[in-house]
């Protein structure tokens, strides 16, 4: 049996969906942090893909924060993250 590589996950697009769904709704962070439970400096740095820390590498999430970003914008945890699956633009 032969496997192929692994792509790696497009976190770019996902941040960029993330921040689609946020300003389709007119959502400020605090919003979003409200009606998901997850920390306004964590949404920050899953948006924009920068460390809350600068010595601290930039969080790509947990399964946990995604779901919970999902049943805040009323949307499945695959249709949140399919934008992972999208060829990397370079």
């Amino acid at each position: 049996m032969s496997f192929g590589p692994v792509n790696e996950p497009n976190f770019d697009a996902l941040r960029a969906h993330l921040s689609q769904l946020r300003h389709d709704r007119g959502w400020s962070y605090d919003e979003l942090a409200a009606r998901s439970g997850v920390g306004r400096a964590t949404l920050v740095a899953l948006e924009s893909g920068k460390p809350r820390r600068s010595e601290k590498p930039s969080t790509e999430g947990t399964l946990r924060t995604w779901f919970r970003i999902a049943q805040a914008f009323e949307v499945s945890l695959g249709d949140l993250v399919a934008p992972l699956y999208l060829p990397e633009a370079d």
